[in-house]
């Protein structure tokens, strides 16, 4: 997956439409989680900190996760002595982190990872009690949505299938939510925000 992300890094915050569904993800999460002042939060999948930024204004800290140190230096590259995430270029799913959060969100990186089972089992193990997971990505589409779909192991998800796999991996209170739609030439496609907790 990070390879194919390397040389889009430069260019990732430029299109309009992703800077725009990342707000509108943020307020998602805002509006269904109840954040505060002292959570430490993980940003999987961070990217260049479009969502994480964001939520960080509402939190104490932020670790972001990726895979591409492209994305990651982007990232760096945003830090402000008010809002700072700390990069970590890491495979969590093969090689965990020691740290326990609060709270994991995630912004369009889900269809990405080939094993949902592993990977949920993986965030749950990071979270501390009562830790939430505020997941958002596409739902079901018929493999249009990316031009080029190097390194994407889903065309979307179906709710019922997901919120299943997640309940399986011990989490509770469960939600699968429409929170907005991207409008692209050949057709619509849904964005779902999924939180639940541990």
């Amino acid at each position: 997956m990070k390879d194919n992300f390397e040389h889009k890094a430069k260019e990732w915050d430029s299109k309009s439409i992703r800077v725009q569904n990342a707000l509108t993800i943020a307020e998602a999460i805002k509006s269904r989680v109840k954040l505060t002042p002292d959570m430490h939060l993980m940003d999987f999948g961070v990217g260049t900190g479009l969502l994480g930024f964001e939520v960080l204004k509402d939190v104490k800290s932020m670790v972001g996760v990726d895979t591409s140190k492209g994305m990651l230096e982007k990232l760096q590259d945003k830090n402000s002595d008010t809002l700072q995430i700390k990069p970590i270029c890491q495979d969590i799913i093969e090689n965990p982190l020691r740290d326990k959060f609060d709270g994991i969100i995630s912004s369009m990186t889900l269809h990405h990872i080939e094993s949902l089972t592993k990977f949920f089992t993986t965030i749950k193990n990071h979270l501390n009690n009562n830790g939430f997971i505020a997941i958002a990505d596409l739902e079901s589409e018929d493999g249009t949505f990316h031009s080029d779909n190097t390194g994407v192991f889903h065309f979307g998800f179906d709710k019922d299938e997901l919120c299943k796999i997640v309940k399986d991996c011990g989490f509770k209170d469960v939600e699968f939510n429409n929170i907005s739609i991207i409008k692209k030439p050949q057709r619509d496609f849904g964005i779902f925000l999924l939180t639940a907790r541990v």
